[in-house]
């Protein structure tokens, strides 16, 4: 009878375990904005903003999570089909610890969660999560030398130089046969099969890799277009400066090392953002104030998506 119970409750936690973490980590996040900067503050801050803006940006937020989710399943289309919201729940329980833990930890609850829920094999799983993060770096910095090439007026040579930069991850997928046949003549027979599940965790053709491509520039245009117009509200200034501090401090965030949930960093980085690309000095302290209000709204988008995921959670 106790075994009986012990193995239905067993049962009970493997089914529920990825809303188990999720639960967890949103309660973690609300202790963690009480104490170090208090409920209370953050509303009384979005209200001088107003508050139609404010949950304006979190629902643009929280839909550049489902462009992040369609990316995984187009990378997993076999293991994730006719499941899309269990795979929404993962990448947000993937995102939300990413925030919180400090110098990229949480990266290592992707090929995790991805094994648990989906049979992804581990090796495939990182080397997709790899690929996935350089995407990233460089759709944010191609944007960012975009914006200074115009600003700075480089002419023609500017402009050749940052569209052989925009072009280069395209270059390199070309090369990917050639890399993977001289790394299988050199590596050890043993290292053959490990070398599969990279191969297998890469964009299988031109196609898919041009989707996967397509998708991180959407998903990375959208959420700095909805930082700048947020820094905008809040009164910095001018427009370059917005997208300048947009930049930053969603470049600080994949980078290898943050701070715990980004307190510090990612404020930091949108000030030295907006300050290159043209805020004047009598905007520091604007600027500083946003900088934080934005970091916040980031913050509360992750823990939104989050309990979104669980709220459309199937029924067991």
């Amino acid at each position: 009878m106790n075994t009986n119970w012990e193995r239905s409750r067993r049962s009970w936690l493997a089914r529920n375990r990825l809303a188990l973490i999720s639960a967890a980590a949103i309660v973690a996040y609300a202790i963690f904005v009480e104490w170090v900067w208090g409920w209370p503050v953050l509303l009384r801050q979005w209200a001088d903003i107003g508050f139609g803006p404010v949950l304006s940006a979190l629902a643009l937020l929280v839909a550049t999570y489902f462009i992040r989710c369609y990316r995984i399943h187009d990378y997993f289309p076999g293991e994730t089909r006719g499941r899309l919201l269990p795979l929404f729940r993962v990448t947000q329980v993937h995102n939300l610890l990413n925030i919180m833990l400090p110098f990229r930890a949480g990266e290592t609850s992707f090929p995790l969660l991805m094994r648990s829920e989906f049979g992804v094999p581990l090796v495939r799983g990182t080397a997709a999560l790899f690929v996935m993060r350089l995407l990233d770096l460089h759709a944010l910095l191609t944007v960012a030398a975009a914006g200074l090439v115009a600003g700075r007026g480089h002419g023609a040579i500017g402009w050749v130089l940052w569209l052989l930069a925009f072009l280069s991850p395209f270059a390199f997928f070309l090369m990917k046969e050639n890399a993977l046949a001289a790394v299988r003549r050199f590596a050890p027979v043993r290292v053959g099969p490990l070398l599969d599940e990279v191969e297998a965790g890469l964009p299988i053709d031109i196609p898919a890799f041009l989707r996967a491509w397509a998708m991180t520039m959407l998903n990375w245009a959208v959420k700095v277009v909805v930082l700048a117009w947020v820094l905008a509200i809040m009164g910095v200034a001018p427009l370059a400066a917005t997208f300048g501090g947009a930049l930053g401090g969603e470049l600080s965030s994949v980078l290898p090392v943050h701070a715990p949930a980004g307190v510090g960093t990612y404020a930091a980085a949108i000030v030295a953002g907006a300050v290159s690309f043209g805020a004047d000095r009598a905007m520091l302290e604007t600027l500083g104030r946003a900088s934080v209000n934005a970091h916040l709204l980031v913050i509360v988008s992750a823990v939104a998506g989050t309990l979104l995921s669980l709220l459309l959670r199937p029924k067991a």
